[in-house]
């Protein structure tokens, strides 16, 4: 899956917010070793080092050209290209830090109990997951592939790579991490994100979930399994079905709201 840092960082200031309000409420005064994982192109990391400049941080990420700004924006960090199911630390951290990452992944139950074994007893796992899924930003998406009437294996294929509801009830986390957990803090916030531009939710969506919708529309294009241009038909419906959802007001900003999903887990001493 590609990433393009300038159109996920397009509406920086608003996806940054929930990052420093998961930041905010971390109990950890002087962690040695802090893992970000799921950097990105590492504005969240550079908070991060802000916070507590003795420490060891490191980013982790599976896309090269977000890696790349990251390094070029803090190079004293330590970058890896990873992937998360596949990333281990050398030793036990201090801090595992993800925001708007770890959604993106399967099997959270034994993700998560993964996750919570590589900290130190009294680390901390602080997570942070859009759980918007059932908004119009993302039914949308459907809805416009349904319009297209795909064939069944360009359709299968869009499906098995896109996000599809991955992010479980609040109390099912709770479930899977406090048998590691000395305590979990959890909670919810519903953000009104006010954004400017035409197309302003779709464009916002484009930086993340219609990555692998987008990607695999063009690659069935190039493969003439479609026909040219329906990847352009389909955006241009999406644009329509998200301005409908969240119409543009007089002032020309969209309202659009969106809610995720925190938790901060304490590993056992």
């Amino acid at each position: 899956m590609s990433w393009d840092p300038a159109q996920y960082l397009k509406f920086g200031n608003q996806r940054l917010r929930p990052a420093l309000d998961l930041l905010a409420q971390i109990p950890l005064e002087s962690p040695a070793t802090v893992v970000d994982l799921g950097c990105g192109a590492g504005n969240v990391t550079c908070f991060i080092a802000e916070r507590w400049p003795q420490a060891h941080v490191i980013g982790v990420d599976n896309s090269a050209a977000m890696l790349a700004k990251a390094h070029a924006t803090l190079p004293q960090a330590d970058w890896v290209e990873s992937g998360i199911a596949d990333w281990q630390p050398e030793q036990p951290v201090d801090l595992i830090y993800s925001n708007a990452a770890l959604h993106w992944l399967p099997g959270h139950e034994t993700l998560f109990s993964r996750l919570m074994g590589f900290l130190k007893p009294g680390g901390v796992l602080a997570v942070q997951m859009p759980r918007n899924f059932a908004a119009p930003s993302h039914t949308s998406i459907d809805a416009a592939l349904d319009a297209l009437e795909l064939p069944a294996a360009v359709r299968a294929g869009i499906d098995a790579n896109k996000l599809n509801s991955p992010v479980a009830e609040p109390e099912q986390y709770y479930d899977w991490i406090k048998p590691l957990a000395a305590s979990v803090d959890m909670w919810e916030t519903l953000y009104s994100h006010v954004l400017n531009g035409e197309n302003a939710v779709a464009e916002w969506v484009k930086g993340t979930a219609l990555i692998p919708v987008l990607n695999g529309l063009l690659a069935a294009e190039d493969a003439g399994q479609i026909a040219p241009g329906m990847r352009e038909r389909f955006w241009v419906d999406y644009c329509a079905r998200t301005n409908a959802a969240y119409p543009r007001r007089p002032d020309g900003t969209t309202l659009f709201p969106f809610r995720r999903l925190f938790f901060i887990a304490i590993r056992q001493a």
